[in-house]
């Protein structure tokens, strides 16, 4: 009886920390969000999305900033999802037990855990230095390395759930295993692999450290992609340092914007993601 008791009281005390915790930190996340939206909705105005960033003392929007992080980060991901679906593929079709899998997902699972500061001094040893100059096009590769090791991982987990059987009908009916990939397998993930793409867009759309080696920034608009180009995490983080209130206001908008960015993107790959696994009784 006294041991049942104990059990009792340590399964309590357990819960009641998990509570805790799980209130500590909602409640983070609610001051978070509190903040952005209090200081984020003071900045916002029509001007923000029609004019370029300002002068010290003007008024001014994050038109340019806002162009540059978009076209990084669709070339970020058109760049790095093919890549990482592929890998993903061979992985979880072609190579599964082999050794380069092994080394391959080694590879992978550092990379998520890789400090992205350490990507943008890679791609600033390897593009930037050589080229001689910042640009787009060397913050666009920064962002596709961050975004390989979301859709690699997202598209191994996405085949490996697909049911055997539906495989083994296409062989037995005389399909060649690539045409299994093309015809059966990716239909039948394609929901998740585009929830990968969706992460994938949501991690890479705030990094500002691999862009300050990589893309720097641009006062004014520019569309050329072999020169320094404007990005909203960089802006956010310049002119939040500075000592000018207009800049500031321009920063907390931004920082409002982007995190309501990846905030939908991130629920709108885990509704599909759920959708999926109860569609298709994965659960």
């Amino acid at each position: 009886m006294n041991r049942r008791l104990l059990r009792k009281l340590r399964n309590g005390a357990f819960l009641a920390l998990s509570l805790l915790a799980t209130l500590l930190g909602l409640a983070c996340l609610a001051a978070i969000l509190w903040t952005l939206l209090a200081h984020g909705l003071a900045g916002m105005s029509g001007q923000l999305f029609t004019q370029m960033t300002p002068p010290p003392g003007e008024k001014g929007g994050l038109l340019n900033a806002l162009y540059g992080s978009a076209m990084m980060t669709l070339l970020g991901i058109l760049i790095g999802s093919p890549i990482g679906v592929l890998a993903g593929t061979y992985l979880a079709e072609y190579g599964k037990n082999s050794r380069l899998s092994v080394v391959i997902r080694f590879i992978n699972d550092v990379l998520l855990s890789a400090p992205s500061i350490i990507i943008g001094l890679f791609i600033y040893e390897l593009v930037v230095v050589r080229m001689g100059h910042f640009s787009a096009i060397a913050g666009a590769l920064a962002l596709a390395v961050l975004a390989i090791p979301v859709t690699l991982r997202t598209t191994e987990d996405m085949l490996n759930l697909v049911p055997p059987g539906m495989k083994d009908s296409s062989a037995a009916l005389g399909a060649y295993p690539w045409r299994t990939t093309l015809s059966v397998l990716y239909p039948a993930a394609r929901s998740g692999i585009v929830t990968g793409l969706l992460l994938a867009i949501a991690r890479i759309s705030g990094e500002t450290a691999p862009l300050l080696f990589t893309a720097l920034n641009n006062q004014f608009w520019s569309t050329n992609l072999n020169a320094p180009i404007a990005n909203l995490p960089v802006v956010i983080f310049l002119y939040a340092l500075s000592p000018y209130k207009d800049w500031q206001d321009l920063a907390w908008a931004g920082a409002l914007i982007i995190t309501m960015t990846i905030l939908l993107l991130s629920i709108a790959a885990r509704v599909i993601l759920a959708y999926l696994q109860t569609e298709r009784g994965f659960k």
